[in-house]
C-alpha cells in the first residue's frame, strides 16, 4: 500500500446555475474551469484544472456538477482549497458574490483557514500557511 498516496479519487460540488457557479469559483480562485465532456446529455460537468500525472499524489480532481436530483447546498462534506493567503480568496469569493462565514484564523501549526458558502449554498474552506 502506498502511504504517500492522496486517496481522495475525485469530488463534486452540486450547482443549481452552472454560469453562477463558474463563474465564482474561477473569481475567487484565479484559475479557468474547463468542460469535462458527459456521454449523459443531463450532465454538466466544469472541472478544475488537473495534471493527470500527479493528481493521484498531489491532489484530488474535481469538477462542478449540475445533475438531475442533486442540488447543491450545505451537507456534510468540506472540501478546502489550498491557497497562498485565504484572506485574499476570502475577499475574491465575497466580492464573487459569496459569503464569508468564517474569517481566517489559525489553526496552529497547520496555517489557516477561512470558511466560506459559495453562490450555490456549498460550504467551502480556503486553507493556507501564511
Amino acid at each position: 500500500m502506498n502511504t504517500k498516496r492522496n486517496p481522495v479519487g475525485w469530488f463534486e460540488i452540486y450547482v443549481n446555475d452552472m454560469n453562477r457557479a463558474k463563474s465564482f469559483y474561477e473569481a475567487t480562485l484565479a484559475i479557468t474551469l474547463e468542460s469535462l465532456p458527459s456521454s449523459e446529455p443531463s450532465i454538466e460537468m466544469w472541472s478544475f484544472p488537473m495534471d493527470e500525472e500527479t493528481m493521484n499524489k498531489y491532489g484530488a480532481p474535481g469538477a462542478l456538477c449540475k445533475m438531475e436530483d442533486c442540488s447543491g447546498g450545505a451537507g456534510g462534506t468540506l472540501i478546502y482549497f489550498s491557497c497562498d493567503d485565504c484572506t485574499v480568496e476570502a475577499d475574491r469569493a465575497a466580492k464573487a458574490g459569496g459569503n464569508i462565514l468564517k474569517p481566517k484564523f489559525a489553526i496552529g501549526e497547520h496555517g489557516f483557514i477561512s470558511i466560506l458558502m459559495d453562490t450555490e449554498g456549498n460550504t467551502i474552506g480556503l486553507h493556507s500557511m501564511k
